[in-house]
């Protein structure tokens, strides 16, 4: 007989450690892809929110595999994304122990509700006196540049080679009951400092989509956090394998938690504790679908019969209608319903002809998620009454 730690190991990277409870109710960004000047400006991320799963059936366009032509049937996400607003703009300078903001410049155009919350512990008591120094009437607004502070937009183009420009997601236009907008730092990517800046001017009074961000078949990266779980023990937390029936004082725990000497318990040894609403970060993600709010025909292909949104019969359990513009991502995303998910171009470069096929979705599935679905529309149900 081998070693108990062959023939049952212990699940889980313990590269993941300490595995506690995040401090942030949302995914951080550590890292943008890389910059080339040769390409145009262009933003790196955005912010959307996890609505739900279905599933669709895809015609394999892939040369060289077995499934090549054939029909598969592929679980994907739905991850609502309403515009975002730029509010702001923050040059960083590179030092030796890694970058370091040096000039933030604000917009001098008003700021709405939802974003000043984010300045405020009790939003009714406050005197909501946020940034109105820097904001300027319609009248002052007329023939002057969005970010007014020609001295330190000067300096930051002398010192400054990265620009993040700060932006909110207007979350008021989604069916969510949050009032407080989230907001990102997003790295702009291609062109030199004076062309980031000039394009964050350009685009800062515009409600930028995400398809000006995403496309189709790009393959993204998403951040988030997990769903919690509470206090767990080591069998749902570790994977480790039950002990047999006949074991005293309980089956369910790791039998040695360790040797004598050292006397103490080693980090490598699985223990319970904290599982679940950890920050984690998903890459390499399909798109499948950049769906248009405006377009009632969003939830349907080419081969269905009639149109429909991709909201199911009865909306997504626990949270609602997609309201918004949304991404179809191919496979399932970290998170609860309703839970933030930040959204990131991949850090691998894909070659330039990865683009030119195209994703043939033949069926997207809008029964209801609430029960065993079977019509896809209203209309559908109706008139299969009427046939009774």
């Amino acid at each position: 007989m081998s070693h108990r730690k062959y023939e049952a190991p212990r699940h889980g990277s313990l590269g993941f450690l300490p595995k506690k409870r995040c401090r942030r109710g949302k995914g951080k960004i550590k890292s943008f892809p890389k910059d080339n000047e040769n390409h145009p400006c262009h933003l790196t991320a955005s912010i959307g929110f996890k609505a739900g799963m279905t599933h669709v059936v895809r015609t394999v366009d892939k040369f060289g595999s077995k499934l090549h032509g054939k029909d598969v049937v592929e679980a994907v996400t739905v991850i609502e994304t309403p515009p975002l607003q730029i509010v702001g703009f923050v040059g960083y300078i590179k030092t030796p122990k890694g970058l370091r903001s040096f000039r933030t410049v604000w917009s001098t155009n008003n700021f709405p509700e939802e974003f000043k919350r984010n300045f405020y512990k009790n939003w009714y008591k406050s005197k909501r006196k946020a940034f109105k120094k820097k904001q300027k009437t319609e009248l002052e607004y007329n023939g002057f540049s969005v970010f007014e502070n020609q001295k330190i937009k000067f300096q930051i183009k002398k010192f400054c080679p990265i620009i993040r420009c700060i932006a909110f997601s207007k979350i008021s236009k989604t069916g969510l009951k949050q009032k407080k907008a989230p907001v990102l730092e997003i790295q702009i990517n291609g062109g030199n400092t004076t062309q980031k800046i000039n394009f964050v001017e350009k685009i800062s009074q515009k409600e930028i989509s995400i398809s000006d961000i995403f496309r189709q078949r790009e393959i993204i990266d998403t951040i988030g956090i997990t769903k919690g779980k509470g206090f767990q023990g080591v069998i749902k937390r570790w994977g480790v394998t039950k002990l047999p029936r006949k074991t005293h004082r309980g089956a369910r725990k790791v039998a040695c938690v360790g040797s004598w000497h050292p006397s103490r318990v080693s980090f490598r040894v699985p223990r319970a504790g904290q599982t679940g609403f950890h920050h984690r970060t998903q890459i390499n993600l399909q798109i499948y679908r950049v769906g248009k709010a405006l377009d009632s025909n969003n939830g349907s292909t080419e081969f269905d019969l009639s149109t429909k949104k991709i909201t199911p019969m009865g909306g997504f359990p626990y949270y609602g209608n997609v309201k918004e513009d949304f991404l179809l991502l191919k496979g399932c995303v970290m998170g609860s319903k309703k839970r933030q998910i930040t959204l990131r171009k991949s850090l691998s470069q894909k070659p330039q002809n990865f683009f030119n096929k195209k994703i043939q979705l033949k069926f997207i599935d809008t029964s209801s998620k609430w029960g065993h679905g079977r019509f896809q529309t209203k209309d559908e149900k109706i008139n299969a009454k009427n046939a009774e």
